[in-house]
This record gives C-alpha cells, sequence and structure tokens, in this order.
C-alpha cells in the first residue's frame, strides 16, 4: 500500500495539477487549443524526439519495440471490431470504437508519466537516474508509431473519404517534423563526425526538449475544459473506457512475454499501454463528423479514470517485472 500511496503522489499527482492548472484558464480564458497543439506538435514533440534519439544510447530492443507498437495496434484492431460486430455497431461507431482502442495519449501524458516514474525511487542509484534515458528513448519509438498511425489509419477509420482522401492523409503526415526528426537524429548520431552538443545553438534543443512535458500537460488541460458530457455516456462508451484502461495493459503484457523484453523494456511499454485514449481521436471525430460524442466522451473518462488505474499498473510492473 506504501507503494502504491508513492505512486499515486509522486507520479500521478504532478501530472494531475498540471492538467488541472490547464483546465481551469481553459474555462475561463479563450485559450486556443489549436495553437497549442501547433506548439507541442511542431516545435516540442519533434525537438524531444530528435534530442532523446541523438543523446542516448538506444536499447538493443529497438526493433522488438517497434514490432510492439504494430502488434499492440492490430490487435486492439481486431478486438474493437469483433466487439463492435457483437454489439451489431454500424460502420461508423465501429470505426470511432476502434481509434477509441488502437489510439492512447502516448505523448501528452505517456512521456511525462515515463519521465516521473523512472526518475523516483526505486529507479534512483546513488542519487542518480540510470534508466530514464533509455526510458524515454522506447517510449519515443512507441510515440512515432501512435503519432503516424493516429493521423493515417485514424482518419481513415473516421471516414477518410468525406473531406480527404488517403492520399492527402498520407501528404499532411509528412509535414509533421517528427517524421524529420528520427531519421535526422539517426543520421546526424551514426554518421556525422562532429558532436552537435558542441554546437553553440545545442542547448536551445534542450530548452525545447525540456519544454514538452509541461506544455503537453497544459494542453490536455485546456482541451479536456472544452469537453462537456452533455448526456449520459453510452454502453459503447464504458466499454471503450474498460478496453483502453484495462484491456490496453493486458495485451500489452502478453506481448512483452511474447517478445521476450528485458524487464526495463516490459514496465516502460506496460505502463506506456494504459494511458488514456488519444486526444486527437476525438479531434479527428469532430472534424470528419464521425461520432464527436462518444469520442468526446471517451476521452474525458478515460482521462478522468486513468490516475487510478495507472498507478495499479505502475505497481504491478514493480513485482512483475524486476530490474
Amino acid at each position: 500500500m506504501q507503494v502504491f500511496l508513492y505512486i499515486l503522489s509522486h507520479n500521478i499527482a504532478p501530472i494531475l495539477l498540471i492538467v488541472a492548472i490547464g483546465y481551469l484558464l481553459g474555462s475561463n480564458f479563450k485559450l486556443d487549443v489549436q495553437t497549442l497543439s501547433k506548439l507541442n506538435f511542431y516545435v516540442f514533440v519533434p525537438a524531444f524526439t530528435f534530442y532523446q534519439i541523438y543523446t542516448t544510447v538506444l536499447p538493443s530492443s529497438i526493433l522488438k519495440v517497434f514490432l510492439f507498437a504494430i502488434a499492440l495496434l492490430l490487435i486492439n484492431y481486431l478486438a474493437a471490431q469483433v466487439i463492435g460486430k457483437l454489439r451489431r455497431q454500424d460502420v461508423s461507431m465501429r470505426n470511432a470504437f476502434s481509434n477509441a482502442m488502437m489510439f492512447y495519449n502516448s505523448g501528452n501524458i505517456g512521456i511525462p508519466l515515463i519521465t516521473l516514474v523512472f526518475s523516483g525511487v526505486p529507479f534512483i542509484v546513488n542519487g542518480e537516474t540510470p534508466y530514464l534515458n533509455a526510458a524515454l528513448s522506447i517510449q519515443v519509438i512507441v510515440l512515432v508509431v501512435q503519432n503516424f498511425t493516429t493521423n493515417t489509419v485514424g482518419f481513415y477509420n473516421a471516414g477518410i473519404g468525406q473531406k480527404m482522401n488517403w492520399k492527402d492523409s498520407l501528404l499532411s503526415v509528412f509535414k509533421m517534423p517528427t517524421i524529420y526528426s528520427v531519421p535526422l537524429a539517426f543520421l546526424f548520431k551514426f554518421f556525422l563526425p562532429y558532436d552537435l552538443r558542441e554546437f553553440f545553438l545545442w542547448p536551445a534543443f534542450e530548452y525545447m526538449k525540456n519544454g514538452l512535458v509541461p506544455v503537453s500537460l497544459f494542453t490536455l488541460g485546456v482541451q479536456l475544459s472544452k469537453t462537456r458530457l452533455t448526456q449520459l455516456p453510452s454502453a459503447d462508451v464504458w466499454i471503450a473506457v474498460a478496453g483502453r484502461l484495462f484491456g490496453g495493459p493486458l495485451i500489452a503484457l502478453g506481448l512483452t512475454y511474447l517478445f521476450r523484453m528485458d524487464p526495463l523494456t516490459s514496465q516502460v511499454l506496460m505502463i506506456s499501454s494504459c494511458v488514456p485514449t488519444a486526444l486527437n481521436t476525438a479531434m479527428i471525430a469532430v472534424e470528419k463528423d464521425n461520432q464527436p460524442l462518444f469520442a468526446s466522451q471517451t476521452v474525458l473518462l478515460t482521462t478522468i479514470l486513468c490516475p487510478v488505474t495507472v498507478a495499479v499498473v505502475v505497481y504491478i510492473t514493480h513485482f512483475l517485472f524486476v530490474i
């Protein structure tokens, strides 16, 4: 119980505080969510991704992590499709249901959560955090996979033929800087005969990297302040919530054993898989007019309920995977 309470107070509470500040400011002022989202997608996420890949000794399991992220998406998609057919959902609802199960908040909540967990007890050794950079590098790979698929498969599932064909959707993905920051980081890391950390502009990357956690959580709070439960959630919403918060980590647990992941990678991936449904799914649903109420309610409820479920998953991983 002491460990569980520590996780709630030291890992979850700091996240909720920043989200709450964003929520309060978003409720009382006319803050532009689109502008905040663009700051995240076009500045902080690519800078963070580049910095982490360039400065970190990447784990040997990098290919396994990539395959894990793809497999988790596919299994969640198949599970959502089966549940949708059993519940006789129409195509529109089934696709919205699939998005809610497949895509999770690997950036806004995933990165801060991994940062807090692996920079605290019991991961502090002699006053240092030796596992933090490796854990963040694993999470960055998950983030890249999630961002790419959300902006391609997510749009398609939401009814891509209505306003944007698949070519335009794919083109919009290639306008995202993160797509380029990843290969550039690998290119400079392994082939450039010069250490970028000695470059006089390198501190700018550090500043932008450090800005991701607070700005992304603040953005999450502002965006949640715009979401309202205008009517009671349907059974489909509650099933999607359960699938995301409970089904996600259970599937992840099975995959870590299937891929024979090391303890650190297993902890990161299981913790990462239990975060709420991605906010982008609600934005896509609104833009494509594909079950926007269902999508917004799922995002809101998974975010409200996740502090307890996340704390439980973090607690369990400490005993399942001993580093």
